[in-house]
């Protein structure tokens, strides 16, 4: 059965497994880490957590794999639409937006009750939008007016809208938008101008935005931990913790004892988690699962016959492995708490979901890249048979 699934697939078949390995430590990972609350709520909410979750795994898998079949070329369209759709739902989800963990960073959709991300639909959307504008406009691409105003207008606006609530996630994305812009031949003079411009959007952000004290708060206490309250440095003085309980070997699955004092075990902090109940050595084991995602994505980059098929693949892997990342950084003490999700293993619902769609689409354009290496070796065989019957000396 397993075989004939993975006969109906295609695309890079290291990246199905990275995928089908991340999802399985998903599950195990997000049961052992919503023990606490089955202790203090009832085994039914840990019940329920973990069907909510293994239905947002399966429904993600299933996602992945419809993606996977749409030719990518389809999402250059899809994605003028989404930019049409993100860019009013950033500032409805600034003025209307619901208010989890003290940020208005999320909308309710209506009838089923379910919340998400605005932030993580504009990932997408960006990204996409970005590969297509970048694409079109090669044959201009040195042009201030045609080229690059229009590019750089709307990753600033989808900047500033997502980092006032946001500002993790936004960097993350300007920092992915300006690989970008070095892949799509932006010159280097052009890309510091918008570094320098990001840069004083920043500051109005941190120094003047309505989260400005949420920022600066998280900024002191990294930099200068020992001069903080305890409660500021709760989260990342209980991930410490685990790290260094966990030891190499870790103390085995579901025996982790932070699960029960940090706030987020299952989502923003699942990475202290896997490493207290797995050790060092399963740490190590999920970093190189991304550093070969990224690796794999980088050779279908360069296999790309298209260059919105290279740059779409290349925004999203480089979107997906940063965040990774980010994330695994604020576990271990090396960024200051953003909230930032690991990809394909922190619970979340609508987040996996759009993270699925991103893989899928790597997968569609690698699935090309396939089948255009086969039709080049079809023909070459072509090629070489005629030329072996062309030798064949003909009788009488």
């Amino acid at each position: 059965m397993l075989q004939a699934l993975l006969n109906k697939t295609k695309g890079d078949r290291w990246i199905w497994l990275i995928i089908i390995l991340l999802s399985l430590i998903s599950v195990m990972a997000v049961y052992s880490a919503t023990g606490t609350l089955a202790y203090k709520k009832g085994e039914a909410v840990e019940k329920l957590l973990l069907t909510k979750h293994l239905i947002f795994v399966l429904l993600g898998i299933g996602m992945i794999y419809i993606a996977h079949l749409l030719d990518y070329r389809y999402y250059a369209g899809i994605s003028k639409i989404l930019m049409i759709i993100t860019i009013p739902l950033l500032f409805y989800t600034l003025v209307f937006g619901a208010n989890v963990n003290d940020a208005s960073r999320w909308v309710k959709i209506p009838v089923i009750g379910l919340t998400f991300q605005t932030s993580d639909l504009a990932k997408l959307a960006l990204i996409t939008f970005l590969a297509r504008m970048l694409t079109k406009k090669q044959e201009n691409i040195k042009n201030v007016k045609e080229s690059f105003i229009p590019i750089m207008g709307s990753v600033c606006v989808v900047f500033v809208l997502i980092a006032l609530a946001n500002l993790s996630t936004a960097l993350m994305l300007f920092g992915v938008s300006i690989l970008l812009l070095i892949i799509g031949r932006i010159s280097i003079k052009q890309i510091s101008i918008v570094c320098v411009g990001g840069a004083i959007l920043l500051l109005f952000v941190v120094f003047l935005g309505p989260r400005r004290a949420t920022y600066a708060s998280r900024i002191k206490s990294f930099m200068h931990p020992e001069q903080q309250h305890s409660d500021k440095t709760f989260q990342a003085d209980q991930a410490k913790i685990a790290l260094a309980t966990g030891g190499v070997f870790g103390k085995g699955p579901g025996n982790s004892t932070q699960r029960n004092f940090l706030p987020h075990p299952y989502s923003d902090f699942i990475f202290a988690i896997i490493i207290e109940e797995w050790g060092t050595l399963g740490g190590i084991v999920i970093m190189m699962l991304y550093l070969v995602l990224l690796y794999r994505c980088i050779k279908i980059v360069t296999r790309a016959p298209k260059a919105f098929g290279a740059l779409l693949a290349a925004g999203l892997s480089f979107s997906l492995t940063i965040q990774a990342f980010a994330n695994m950084a604020v576990a271990v003490g090396l960024g200051p708490v953003t909230g930032v999700p690991l990809p394909l293993v922190s619970m979340g619902g609508t987040s996996m979901i759009f993270t699925s769609v991103a893989f899928g689409i790597i997968l569609s354009v690698s699935r090309d890249v396939e089948e255009n290496l086969a039709g080049k070796e079809t023909s070459e065989k072509i090629k070489n048979n005629k030329v072996i019957v062309g030798d064949i000396p003909a009788f009488g």
